[in-house]
């Protein structure tokens, strides 16, 4: 179904690994411009570790839900450019998304009912003459200033049966009863961000947040603060961010300095010692 008519267009929402340094943002801005006079441009993030699609998703993933039903998502951190991989329209959760076909995707299809998928393939919505460097420019940002505009997601190319998955790693329960997990995400704080949901927290243990304990790089923080001034400055702590996931912190200073971590680093939860 496409967008019903409004008297403005839905925002298009940027997603890329382009940074500020280069043109790159800009120029995609300016043919969205150029096609949909009234587009409503909203910067999710340009800086994107780039070519890392496993953070775009989870940038993404930790985003999505707080925008309009009509957003449209687009999406561009693309090592795979100019090769035979597809470009990808999806609706779900009320809203579209434009991506390559290299699992970026995969998370907002687990979470949503998915509503329609489609292989970009019209060329008649690209830009002409186009690079095969450069598909931000040539085919997202027109294909999303289209639908902006109106376009029926009908006419952009035929019906994909699948995406491309990511292997996301999973917290893992150990045989002591702790939850093993690891950071996927530093933000630019310095917040060590970690695969373990609050959702899951819940679920795998029973005891207050107090009676909690992470451990990273073996420091401990023990007991889950509720804000990042629950501690005295300087000092690390653990908490549910607003992303959702557990994450790692230093009241006014950069966890991932402190203890020297990068993504990939395990961090573990667990009950503390001594405690039944």
């Amino acid at each position: 179904m496409p967008f019903a008519l409004h008297r403005t267009p839905p925002p298009i929402v940027l997603l890329t690994d382009f940074g500020y340094r280069d043109s790159y943002v800009g120029v995609m801005k300016g043919v969205i411009r150029k096609i949909c006079r009234d587009a409503d441009l909203i910067d999710l993030s340009h800086n994107v570790v780039p070519q890392d699609v496993a953070e775009a998703a989870f940038v993404l993933a930790a985003s999505y839900r707080y925008f309009p039903e009509e957003a449209i998502f687009t999406c561009v951190v693309d090592p795979g450019v100019g090769t035979d991989r597809s470009v990808l329209y999806m609706r779900a959760n009320n809203q579209v998304f434009l991506a390559p076909d290299n699992g970026l995707l995969s998370v907002i299809a687990d979470e949503c009912s998915r509503q329609d998928l489609r292989h970009v393939s019209a060329e008649d919505y690209f830009l002409g003459d186009g690079s095969t460097t450069f598909h931000g420019r040539d085919i997202f940002a027109p294909v999303a200033a289209h639908l902006a505009n109106g376009l029926e997601p009908e006419k952009l190319g035929p019906v994909a049966q699948q995406i491309r998955r990511l292997r996301l790693p999973n917290p893992v329960r150990t045989a002591d009863g702790s939850l093993r997990g690891e950071i996927i995400y530093i933000d630019q704080f310095g917040n060590l961000i970690t695969n373990i949901r609050k959702t899951t927290v819940r679920r795998s243990f029973n005891v207050p947040p107090e009676r909690l304990e992470v451990r990273v790089k073996r420091r401990r923080m023990v007991g889950l603060a509720r804000a990042y001034a629950d501690r005295p400055q300087g000092e690390l702590l653990a908490l549910i961010g607003s992303s959702g996931y557990l994450e790692v912190a230093v009241n006014q200073g950069s966890a991932a300095r402190l203890l020297g971590c990068e993504k990939g680093d395990s961090a573990t939860l667990t009950v503390c010692e001594g405690e039944g």
